[in-house]
């Protein structure tokens, strides 16, 4: 065994002791300082040594005197007499202050020891009821923001958030980005989500809800499911359900991250969800609007509510009953079935929750009073004939297949998807795509999508619809934005002079880059994490409104259109009606479908009246119609 130097062997011993921490070193201070204390007042006890013969010379009020003058230097100067006294005494003063400074230091050190520890964000939450974010992404922004405003009506509300990152950056950015917090309290911390002893940190036993944020990042799905399982795995988990919201990318992961969470936990694919409102936006002026009422909590939101008045009657007088509200579905007593625009003459039983459109909770409540509809106005839409379009996709990532599968979903046999993009695309993923298409045929063109000359050599106001996908696969995300961004500009220019409007919906994957391009109009649409986000704060107030958006945005379910007011309401060219909205709403039932609002043509384009979109409008109010305007039904086809 190797022999180390004394010296050496001392420095180890000191190093070790300092890093014992400050209540240690503190207690050490002390024991060291008893001991020298004790040697003073023996030597002055059994030596016999006083400043003067008045002073008690007991060896407890020596060693009283002795603490004194360790304590308080001044204590010094009071002494006459006899010189060894105050000698002794000087030692001891002088050691007094040496130690006094030392425990000084120590105590401070201490004190801004813990206060960095306190701004790292390391703390264990201990309240509950809380809102509990993991990780960080743009996304946050959105999320803080609308669960402010939802919970504008609740005592005392929290929001935790728990990443990978300073705490102080954290509360800065936050504090940066929404300086009104209203009656919410945010609070930040400092902890990988995946660690279970970081986990432990945010306190998830004690919480409401969970959301969980991508990381954006390749490996995004593989980090979310890993937390997932940490959440659901761990030792000091609650036996109480958890209320999970998370978001998957990839489609091969969500089965594994659903076995993982099993019913604690609601996924949102937004691959798919981004693709399907792309497709629903475009084909529809407007719907943009409706899904953004729908899904923030600024307006009316979709809410579930028992009601036992309407016990025993069909679903056809429940959608009647109630004047501020829009019922569009039932939810069955078990929880296990949800209805969006069920058969008319279903009844509704014990346990049912009528699903509605409404501004708040306490306000989807049974009217009762009489409304009067006007006979002569109803009219019955006959069926249209089908109808061959022509859409362009311009630009490609792994969302564009999906795009065209759900394209292929809502158009007529023969309409022609025309795709244009700067990277080529192989034969054999053409053929392949096009073979699991039933009425769309593809065309491919290779051409730079942000030179002007190019697009205008496409002649864009022949199409009824354009779609731009960001170029996300071959460029990092700003460059992918700016790509979007500079085809959009020039693509806004080139309509402007179009006979006909063409519904543009374009891609950008960063919200910030959405505010660069303002959008003027509700046939100019950009999809963005905004929609996505929106959707995980109501999701995260209530996990079935994932079964609703899901049955709202599948091709096969019942959804929200936009169509002509005169399929409902009896008007000729260049004229004007005004009727009630429980005349539309009658007039949308015997179609079996259900009327949530409306849309004036004349606010089109004036975004301060919402681009013209109403959504569960007061039925009794007298509305004006143009013969141009249109009605906003939930309906199967």
């Amino acid at each position: 065994m190797k022999n180390y130097p004394f010296r050496e062997k001392l420095n180890y011993k000191f190093d070790n002791l300092m890093s014992a921490g400050p209540v240690a070193l503190i207690t050490y201070l002390t024991i060291f300082s008893t001991v020298i204390l004790s040697v003073f007042t023996c030597i002055l006890f059994f030596a016999n040594i006083h400043p003067d013969e008045a002073l008690p010379d007991g060896y407890i009020n020596i060693l009283w005197f002795g603490l004194m003058h360790t304590l308080d230097p001044g204590t010094l100067a009071e002494h006459e007499g006899d010189w060894i006294y105050k000698f002794w005494m000087f030692v001891v003063t002088g050691y007094g202050i040496i130690a006094l400074s030392t425990l000084i230091g120590l105590i401070s050190n201490g004190i801004m020891d813990k206060i960095d520890r306190l701004r790292k964000g390391r703390s264990r939450i201990v309240d509950e009821g809380h809102v509990l974010i993991l990780g960080w992404s743009s996304k946050i922004y959105t999320i803080v923001s609308e669960l402010i405003i939802a919970n504008e009506n609740q005592k005392h509300p929290l929001i935790v958030i728990l990443a990978d990152k300073d705490k102080i950056e954290m509360e800065d950015k936050i504090r940066d980005k929404i300086p009104d917090h209203k009656n919410t309290k945010i609070v930040c911390r400092t902890g990988d989500p995946i660690d279970l002893h970081d986990l432990d940190i945010g306190n998830p036993s004690g919480s409401k809800s969970i959301i969980i944020l991508d990381k954006e990042n390749e490996n995004s799905d593989s980090q979310i499911i890993k937390t997932i399982l940490a959440i659901t795995s761990s030792d000091t988990r609650r036996e109480t359900p958890y209320h999970i919201t998370a978001e998957i990318k990839h489609t091969e992961n969500y089965e594994v991250a659903k076995m993982v969470g099993k019913e604690e936990v609601e996924l949102i694919l937004s691959d798919e969800f981004v693709s399907k409102v792309m497709v629903q936006t475009s084909l529809q002026s407007g719907l943009s609007v409706v899904y953004t009422e729908l899904m923030d909590f600024g307006g009316d939101e979709i809410y579930f509510m028992e009601e036992p008045k309407l016990i025993g009657k069909t679903f056809r007088e429940a959608i009647f009953s109630y004047e501020d509200s829009a019922i569009i579905g039932m939810q069955s007593a078990d929880e296990v079935e949800i209805l969006i625009n069920p058969p008319m003459n279903k009844l509704i039983q014990k346990g049912d929750k009528l699903i509605g459109i409404t501004e708040d909770d306490d306000t989807m409540v049974v009217s009762g009073k009489p409304f009067v509809i006007d006979e002569q106005q109803i009219v019955r839409r006959e069926r249209k004939p089908s109808v061959v379009e022509s859409i362009l996709v311009i630009g490609w990532n792994h969302k564009a297949s999906l795009v065209i599968r759900e394209l292929d979903n809502y158009v007529d046999e023969g309409s022609t998807v025309h795709i244009i993009s700067k990277f080529k695309l192989s034969e054999e993923r053409l053929a392949k795509l096009q073979a699991a298409l039933v009425n769309i045929r593809l065309e491919f063109q290779h051409s730079d999508t942000t030179d002007r000359t190019e697009l205008e050599k496409l002649n864009c106001q022949q199409y009824n619809y354009i779609i731009m996908l960001c170029y996300q696969d071959d460029f990092p995300l700003q460059e992918a934005d700016a790509q979007t961004l500079i085809t959009l500009l020039h693509l806004r220019n080139i309509l402007e002079s179009a006979p006909a409007k063409v519904n543009l919906v374009s891609e950008m994957m960063d919200i910030r880059n959405r505010q660069l391009a303002d959008v003027t109009s509700a046939d100019d649409f950009i999809v963005s994490d905004k929609l996505l986000s929106l959707l995980m704060t109501q999701v995260a107030e209530n996990k079935y409104l994932m079964r609703v958006f899901e049955e709202l945005l599948d091709a096969d379910g019942a959804e929200i259109y936009i169509k002509p007011i005169t399929d409902y309401i009896s008007l000729e060219a260049n004229s004007m009606v005004t009727t009630n909205f429980y005349t539309v709403l009658e007039s949308a039932a015997r179609q079996n479908e259900i009327a949530i609002g409306y849309r004036r043509m004349a606010d089109a384009k004036n975004v301060e009246m919402g681009y013209g979109v109403v959504v569960n409008p007061k039925k009794s109010d007298l509305i004006e119609f143009s013969w141009k305007d249109r009605v906003i039904v939930i309906s199967e086809s």
